[in-house]
């Protein structure tokens, strides 16, 4: 897969879809790879042009050292879109990924022809962030291996891990390709997150989707209350998935983008 240097990392990044359609860009969260969103790809991209990319400290993107912001997240984002001359495209985010979507498009509405946060949230509250600063104290102390079993169980409904333990072998072996690094650059990153107060300046067409079984990550009740913050916003659950949406429930997730996109033509 092709790499480009932005700001002061090789990134790694792909493109796939129709050529000449307008794009959409996935962006992923928290031990997520570009190969996360494989199951959009290949349905969506036969009406777009898709541009996925692995987080620094994810995947085959480098890692840097401390703490990371959502800032700095966006930044990158920003700067791939500049090098591939990608002057403006849907934009899709889960969990993490979610959050920075969700920023960019406040921070750049002309860019952003529609917007789909997932699964995510806008601003950190403390019981949640007590879970994540556990998380990053252990893989401080053993590295990602440490969390690899409880985060893979945290993102899948009990049913959906039952039966498919092929998929959740998948996962697992995505979870590991997260480097210590960026695991703990993008968890703090994370850990920090405040960006409610920007939700209103989201100008794109927008529309929030959660998994109806998400407990944790973006809980649908949750999404729906952002979902009142940004103008004109919707908000949808895909049903039977939980914070993985679009890996437990492709056909249900896919189903949702697909019609809203088809709208803001």
């Amino acid at each position: 897969m092709p790499q480009v240097d932005i700001n002061g990392i090789k990134t790694e990044y792909r493109i796939d879809g129709k050529e000449g359609a307008p794009y959409i860009t996935f962006v992923t969260g928290i031990a997520n790879d570009h190969t996360m969103w494989d199951g959009q790809v290949e349905v969506l991209g036969k009406d777009y042009r898709t541009l996925r990319y692995d987080l620094r400290g994810h995947g085959d993107t480098q890692a840097t050292e401390g703490d990371y912001t959502i800032e700095l997240l966006v930044r990158d984002l920003n700067s791939l879109l500049n090098e591939l001359n990608i002057q403006k495209t849907h934009l899709m985010g889960l969990g993490l990924g979610g959050c920075i979507v969700q920023t960019f498009a406040a921070e750049n509405s002309h860019r952003v022809n529609a917007l789909v946060p997932c699964c995510c949230r806008a601003k950190m509250v403390p019981e949640f962030a007590a879970m994540w600063h556990k998380l990053r104290e252990v893989v401080a102390e053993e590295g990602v291996e440490g969390v690899v079993e409880t985060t893979a169980q945290r993102w899948f409904s009990d049913e959906f891990k039952a039966a498919n333990p092929k998929v959740l072998q998948n996962v697992r072996n995505m979870i590991r390709g997260t480097t210590t690094l960026g695991y703990l650059g993008a968890s703090a990153a994370f850990v920090g997150l405040n960006i409610e107060d920007k939700l209103p300046q989201i100008k794109a067409p927008t529309m929030y989707v959660s998994g109806a079984e998400d407990k944790l990550g973006g809980p649908p009740e949750l999404m729906a209350e952002l979902a009142k913050k940004v103008p004109g916003a919707q908000h949808r659950s895909v049903a039977k998935a939980a914070h993985i949406a679009n890996i437990q429930n492709p056909a249900g997730f896919n189903s949702l983008v697909a019609d809203f996109l088809k709208r803001q033509i």
